[in-house]
């Protein structure tokens, strides 16, 4: 499970590649794979293969720190590769929208955002390269990153949520 960019490591974690290089060894692995407001605007070589575990991605449709287009992206092309993935949106949410200890919205104004960036992809050579430039991305140089971020509790997106997670939890892990 992870929030964010670490929303991004844990369904990145499934992909078959990573898990393979990177994974536990002896047969051992994860039951599913729980992702919130991830990072999906990547593209990794042999990106589409996942392990045959569920992966769930939950995501506001107002975030605009790592907006929603690129999980559906990455859902369709992963649901027609035939992994089980599904995306959750909560309209109107944003970025953080689990946390209720944020009782009103913060707008950082130099967060970094690759909400403007197109599809970020791996090169042959392991790099991770904007696919309209072909240039390497960095935070730093890409004329794509952009700064300021919403952050804000929403109180019915984090109760579906946490109903949606609990219940995933319980049949992934066959508890009664």
């Amino acid at each position: 499970m992870g929030f964010s960019r670490g929303g991004g490591a844990a369904h990145w974690s499934a992909l078959e590649r990573f898990s393979v290089m990177h994974g536990p060894s002896g047969g051992l692995g994860f039951a599913g794979y729980i992702a919130f407001y991830p990072t999906c605007n990547r593209r990794f070589v042999g990106g589409d293969a996942a392990v045959a575990k569920p992966i769930r991605l939950f995501h506001g449709t107002a975030d605009d720190y790592i907006p929603v287009g690129g999980c559906r992206s990455y859902v369709d092309r992963l649901k027609k590769a035939g992994n089980d993935i599904v995306l959750y949106e909560y309209a109107g949410a944003h970025h953080g929208f689990d946390n209720p200890a944020r009782k009103s919205p913060v707008k950082p104004a130099r967060a970094q955002t690759t909400r403007n960036c197109p599809l970020l992809e791996e090169a042959a050579d392991g790099r991770i390269v904007n696919s309209q430039t072909k240039q390497p991305f960095t935070y730093a140089s890409d004329a794509c990153v952009e700064r300021g971020t919403t952050l804000a509790f929403d109180a019915n997106a984090y109760a579906e949520a946490l109903k949606g997670v609990k219940g995933f939890v319980t049949t992934t892990l066959q508890l009664k």
